[in-house]
């Protein structure tokens, strides 16, 4: 009896991907327009004379008008980059008053009649043109029936192609890599030059192949504007023209050699017109994926080597704290002491994030006056504040390999290459990575690439370090290990972290202070541990896993928000608006009405149970109360048979609720 292996079975399971049925409505019309866009085509190849299509191609005035075409093509490409780039960032990066317009002035081109555009330009730049005689004055240009007249032409024509395929990949292009360099002390130009332009490297190179293509292929405008001058303006599609009048099957070799140019550029395309960062960012992903297996952070990670603060770019002397005064959405006063780390917690809209990109300078949703030891950076750019910025994903450079990626902000600096190259290795192996140093973000995994952007970040020494959820990404082994390698590290930071988290962990291990926002305000900002004895936010109780109960005092206890009454043993004055923190272990659950001290009794109806750890979870909801979680023991749950929909009755004595006065 033969046995399948795996990876057969595995393919006989598999069932086949069904595709829809084309409706014969719509397959007809397509098939005629293939065979609309290819019958021209087998015209060509069908009509080309073969046995000499070799003399043809080679004759004098075909060779002659070939080299032109290329001269023009290529100058008319190189003036399309050099002014269809910075039209295409600011088309994509900037808001400006007439966007609109000044992109329908780019669109225009490709949508005017050719011969139109050729007028256009005359009117323009001819003798008799709005500017020809300025420039034939002023500097002896003249531009028709001139070799660079044919260059404008073509320029003129092929430029949108660029731009509108850079925009779109600048569009595509994620600002948080722009936004990290920055924070790393990249000036604008370096981040435009060493990030932007080879992230969109695709779609530069889609849009100057299609610009290239379309200049090699121009006629109209050009015969328009600059003529028909043997040598001079009479490029190869031109030549077609006069071939067709004297000799139609040259004509048609010359037409069948600009066909296999354009076609091999869209091969070599292959339809990736824009070549947005995005697929890159995706095939990254899946790269990933495949490199990496659950547990490789444990295997393939070196060993954190501690290297003390010498030679880690870290100096001792140095020490920044923090003042800042940030309005806007986000209200608040922050000081800190040199090596004080700040956990930023708070529900989805609080403020987290807008606080540190106020901090960074890079939203107009709030303003910080921020100083940082004795230097006040509010008025300085991004790149010059000294604030090193950790996204949640990293953001490190695609293009760059781990060692590129830790050096680029000591290179931004100024360092010498050799020197930043030999720190940022520094930092990688006291991180645990170093081994990594010359492989890409795609070929390392979560917890691995995270390490690498925290070495980037406190390579540059900075003045403030700020981490936007730094271990959300990993898995619990690893985010225990990286926890455990980034408290050692900033414990001898000598400025002010700032750790925006959502894991209460990560908040009591690694901070001194847990600042606590809601709708861009100061809820509480105390030392984790009085955070976790007396929280005054709901969302933080919750976080920490407690239930929390707003309402407001009376004689008789709390009078809850969401409706009913809980007594409590010490209340607060009547009339004050406070929370109640129950512990989940605090309330008990029954199957019938309990008797005895309990003060607080209330029935309701198991809705979830969930595993924590070595206990069970429950949820439990009521008309009488807001929803209460309990935790119970999993042989406390099978004894009272606890099963979703099941009715139940919790109980909570009066010394079990703590009542925080808001």
């Amino acid at each position: 009896m033969s046995r399948l292996s795996p990876t057969r079975r595995a393919r006989g399971r598999t069932r086949p991907r069904t595709r829809p049925r084309t409706p014969l409505a719509l397959a007809v019309p397509a098939l005629l327009a293939v065979a609309f866009l290819l019958l021209p085509l087998i015209g060509i190849l069908a009509r080309t004379s073969w046995g000499d299509i070799g003399t043809h191609l080679t004759s004098p005035g075909v060779v002659e008008a070939l080299e032109l075409s290329l001269l023009v093509s290529f100058w008319a490409l190189a003036l399309s980059l050099v002014l269809g780039v910075p039209l295409a960032w600011l088309l994509a990066r900037v808001d400006f008053p007439g966007k609109a317009f000044v992109r329908s002035l780019v669109l225009l081109p490709m949508v005017l009649p050719p011969t139109v555009g050729g007028v256009a330009l005359l009117l323009a730049f001819g003798r008799r043109g709005l500017l020809g005689p300025w420039l034939e004055d002023t500097f002896g240009i003249t531009l028709p029936f001139h070799t660079s007249g044919a260059v404008v032409a073509a320029t003129f024509v092929a430029m949108p192609f660029l731009v509108i395929s850079l925009e779109g990949a600048l569009g595509g292009l994620r600002p948080r890599y722009e936004e990290t360099a920055a924070s790393l002390g990249a000036s604008p130009v370096r981040v435009f030059a060493t990030v932007t332009l080879p992230m969109v490297a695709p779609g530069l190179f889609a849009g100057a192949a299609l610009t290239w293509a379309r200049a090699l292929g121009e006629f109209g405008a050009t015969i328009t504007f600059a003529g028909n001058l043997p040598g001079t303006t009479q490029t190869l599609p031109l030549q077609v023209y006069l071939l067709l009048q004297n000799s139609p099957e040259a004509a048609t070799s010359v037409s069948l050699l600009l066909l296999v140019i354009a076609m091999g550029v869209l091969i070599v395309l292959r339809g990736r017109w824009t070549g947005t960062p995005r697929d890159t960012e995706d095939a990254t992903n899946r790269l990933r994926k495949q490199a990496t297996s659950p547990d490789d952070d444990t295997e393939a990670d070196g060993p954190a080597v501690d290297l003390g603060q010498e030679g880690a770019g870290t100096s001792v002397e140095e020490r920044w704290a923090l003042h800042a005064d940030v309005t806007g959405f986000t209200r608040l006063v922050l000081d800190a002491e040199p090596g004080t780390t700040i956990a930023v917690v708070g529900p989805n809209g609080a403020g987290k994030t807008t606080l540190l990109r106020a901090l960074l300078g890079l939203t107009p949703r709030a303003h910080a006056e921020l100083r940082l030891g004795a230097l006040d950076v509010t008025a300085l750019p991004p790149h010059r504040r000294g604030v090193a910025w950790v996204p949640q994903d990293g953001a490190l450079f695609p293009h760059l390999s781990a060692l590129s990626n830790t050096a680029y902000g000591l290179r931004a600096q100024g360092v010498g290459r050799a020197e930043a190259r030999r720190s940022a290795q520094l930092w990688l192996d006291r991180l645990g990575v170093g081994h990594l140093a010359h492989r890409r973000p795609a070929q390392v995994s979560g917890g691995q690439a995270q390490r690498v952007a925290l070495a980037r970040a406190l390579a540059t020494n900075p003045r403030l370090l700020l981490l936007d959820e730094p271990l959300a990404a990993l898995d619990q082994t690893t985010r225990a290990r990286v926890r455990h390698t980034l408290r050692s590290h900033l414990e001898g930071f000598g400025g002010v972290c700032l750790m925006v988290t959502h894991d209460p962990v990560e908040a009591v291990s690694l901070a001194d202070r847990v600042l606590v926002l809601d709708e861009g305000r100061v809820v509480q900002d105390a030392p984790p541990a009085d955070v976790t004895r007396r929280p005054r936010s709901p969302w933080v109780a919750r976080m920490l896993g407690r239930n929390a109960w707003p309402g407001t005092a009376t004689a008789d206890g709390l009078a809850l928000a969401d409706g009913g009454l809980l007594v409590v043993a010490d209340p607060p004055p009547p009339g004050t608006r406070a929370l109640a923190i129950i512990a989940p272990e605090a309330v008990s659950v029954h199957r019938d009405r309990p008797s005895g001290s309990p003060r607080n009794v209330w029935p309701g109806t198991v809705r979830e149970i969930t595993s924590s750890g070595s206990r069970l979870r429950v949820l439990i909801t009521s008309e009488q109360a807001p929803d209460l979680v309990a935790e119970i023991t999993p042989q406390a749950a099978v004894e009272l048979g606890l099963a979703d929909g099941v009715p139940v009755w919790t109980s909570v004595k009066a010394t079990e609720a703590t009542v925080v006065a808001g």
